[in-house]
């Protein structure tokens, strides 16, 4: 028996390849096949189950592009309604694979369909439980994601009490639990920095699974301080459980090489939006005028789906050099489909074109310190961190504009001041500074190192605080 975890950071979720004697299963597997087809390959299995915890939100499953190339059975647990050829097993179901048994546990809580998997090893011994998004690490599913006209957080987040009660909590304490999220994740609120773990640490550190915690506390506790879910997530969950384009035709549309003249043909004839993944190091320096920032360095997939509105909207891409096909795949994960190609040669290219570029100004804390103190009356400052961060230490001068929902409250924003903005360190403070650029604010300045930097100041003494001042 062979147990292997495919860990995304970008994503922060874990996908499974579960294999014995010949038979693989795939759990909860990304948009691109490859991973999977491959290792199944070189271990020379045969990928008889692709087995789904719950309809997904905050990625698109690679389910049906898999059973398509490998015959893989696609299995969901109880109340599942997909729009395409599935297994719905019932609750207890076994499924045989090789040696082992793969037994089936609806866990309704986080969604309404959610299962998780009990793999019995080839003894007969409860060897290891996949919990999808049913219990994290450290933390269990969010219960407002699947909220509809008859049911509510509280009654989903009641739901989870009792599988976790009546399911999980019966099993061995040595049973290893492999959860679908890790730390970052937005499906959770409070996940550990570790990928793995068994119940019985759970039990001990795990919030929710405190003993002395009854139904009505747990409620309570699951369903407070939740902030609201990337805008992208319910139509991911859409395209998990209609269907979606075959991974390979997105990417032979997305990796189309296009000239500089090309590039502003496509550009002008399809109103894309010109998608810039380069370093934040570099963009700042010379970038297309109106492109938008979102580093591939960093958590590039999630910051597209919350920022790009659009899940049709054709994009143009500006990538390093071979990159282009990652972009296009990390694109697709969370739905984002419609990638026509990119500028070949890059930036380079433009300019020998003839063609103009823009920058950002962009200036160190110890800069951005020296011109506050010269006149603090005239600066003004927006801390694009999400509003926990920005409640828990921030300058009293600042005024928090979270990058999450910087569409919505552009209107907020006067475009004859000039802004100065900062994040924690620099990546979200640039992705929103080009968009205020895009949106005819050209007055911004990003600064360098953001809030750590910043916290390395004299205003860190002078004007800092640990509550939120309102402005």
């Amino acid at each position: 028996m062979k147990v292997e975890q495919l860990y995304t950071g970008c994503l922060a979720e874990a996908a499974y390849y579960i294999e014995s004697n010949g038979e693989a299963a795939i759990i909860d597997p990304l948009r691109e096949t490859k991973p999977y087809t491959e290792l199944a390959e070189k271990n020379g299995a045969e990928i008889k189950y692709i087995l789904e915890t719950h309809f997904h939100a905050d990625f698109v499953s690679g389910h049906l592009d898999l059973a398509k190339k490998t015959g893989g059975t696609i299995v969901f647990g109880p109340t599942a309604v997909p729009s395409f050829d599935a297994h719905i097993a019932v609750d207890g179901e076994e499924l045989r694979l090789g040696n082992v048994v793969i037994k089936v546990l609806h866990t309704p809580g986080h969604t309404m369909e959610s299962s998780t998997f009990l793999l019995i090893d080839e003894n007969g011994k409860d060897h290891a439980l996949f919990t999808g998004d049913t219990l994290f690490i450290g933390d269990v599913g969010r219960p407002d994601l699947a909220v509809r006209n008859n049911l509510s957080k509280e009654d989903l987040a009641g739901y989870l009490y009792d599988s976790l009660q009546n399911k999980i909590m019966p099993l061995a304490d040595d049973v290893i639990v492999y959860p679908g999220h890790g730390a970052g994740s937005a499906c959770g609120k409070n996940m550990s920095p570790e990928t793995v773990s068994t119940l019985g640490i759970q039990r001990k550190l795990n919030y929710a699974l405190r003993p002395d915690l009854n139904k009505e506390q747990f409620i309570k506790e699951v369903t407070e301080g939740l902030v609201e879910p990337p805008q992208y997530f319910p139509k991911d969950v859409g395209m998990n459980k209609n269907g979606y384009a075959s991974i390979d035709e997105v990417i032979a549309s997305g990796t189309r090489p296009f000239t500089a003249e090309e590039f502003l043909i496509v550009w002008d004839s399809t109103n894309a939006l010109v998608l810039d993944t380069r370093s934040k190091d570099i963009f700042p320096k010379a970038f297309i005028p109106g492109s938008v920032f979102i580093g591939i360095e960093d958590k590039f997939a999630p910051w597209a789906g919350a920022l790009i509105h659009d899940m049709q909207q054709p994009i143009l891409i500006i990538a390093d050099e071979g990159r282009e096909e990652e972009v296009v795949i990390r694109l697709a994960r969370v739905g984002y489909d419609n990638t026509l190609g990119y500028l070949k040669a890059g930036i380079p290219a433009w300019k020998n074109a003839g063609n103009e570029t823009d920058k950002i100004e962009e200036i160190t804390a110890v800069h951005f310190e020296e011109l506050y103190h010269t006149n603090p009356d005239t600066i003004h400052i927006l801390d694009v961190r999400k509003e926990s961060e920005f409640n828990a230490q921030h300058l009293v001068a600042a005024e928090n504009f979270p990058l999450d929902f910087i569409n919505r409250n552009m209107s907020m924003l006067n475009k004859s001041h000039k802004y100065y903005v900062h994040c924690a360190g620099g990546y979200r403070s640039l992705i929103a500074s080009s968009i205020l650029k895009s949106r005819g604010f050209h007055k911004v300045v990003n600064i360098l190192g953001g809030f750590i930097a910043l916290s390395e100041t004299s205003l860190a003494k002078t004007n800092y605080t640990q509550q939120r001042t309102m402005l």
